[in-house]
């Protein structure tokens, strides 16, 4: 999973950065809000942190340009040296998940994240089977069957079919795919991505006919929409 983190102060970007890595996600930090609406419009994150005092303006303005602009919006804490009541419920208001008071604890801060991020990824996670329109995928058994025939995928195939599903209509980076499938982003991985991506569109049929199919976004990254 990936953590966008954005602060006005680099020590708290690396603090922070650390608090994600040692709990085994992937960070993204910025310490600018031109940067943060600009890496944010173009990249996909599980997760989130938001400084309240990034921009000189002091106010939730990117709360609600998130709202506004991401067609998907994840899950955003909110972080900001401040405890009054009306702040707090001003973010909350805004959209914002969860709020954390400057200065907190290691501890506080990655109990949050998780708290957030398992929240998030196990809606659904303890079912043996989940259904995709036409297409029934098998957890167990790491198979999908469409319209009743099943079709057996490699552990990998199985991983990137279940995540376009669960993302459909979201356009995923090529960032977000390797670093959230393979762990990275190294070219071969590349190669290696383009390749699976066309064995699971053959092997799934993925076409309109179906209800879905695979968009190569070029320059970007790829997005499974529902025909």
């Amino acid at each position: 999973m990936r953590v966008f983190i954005a602060d006005h102060g680099l020590d708290v970007v690396d603090y922070l950065k650390q608090i994600v890595e040692d709990l085994g996600y992937i960070a993204v930090g910025c310490t600018d809000s031109n940067a943060f609406t600009e890496i944010l419009s173009r990249e996909v994150f599980d997760l989130v942190i938001l400084d309240w005092n990034i921009r000189a303006a002091d106010d939730t303005s990117l709360l609600e340009w998130m709202n506004k602009t991401l067609r998907t919006r994840p899950p955003f804490i909110m972080m900001a040296n401040r405890s009054a009541k009306r702040d707090i419920t001003d973010a909350l208001n805004a959209g914002a998940d969860d709020y954390i008071t400057k200065p907190e604890s290691r501890n506080v801060i990655a109990a949050r994240i998780n708290a957030l991020l398992r929240g998030n990824a196990i809606a659904g996670a303890f079912d043996t089977e989940v259904t995709y329109g036409a297409y029934k995928m098998n957890r167990l058994e790491q198979s999908v069957s469409i319209h009743g025939e099943t079709v057996i995928l490699t552990a990998k195939e199985f991983e990137l079919a279940e995540m376009f599903f669960k993302n459909t209509d979201r356009t995923l980076s090529r960032n977000y795919i390797m670093q959230t499938i393979w762990r990275t982003t190294a070219t071969l991985a590349t190669r290696t991505l383009d390749m699976h991506i066309s064995r699971v569109r053959a092997k799934l049929a993925l076409r309109p006919e179906n209800g879905f199919r695979i968009f190569t976004v070029f320059g970007y990254g790829y997005r499974l929409e529902s025909a």
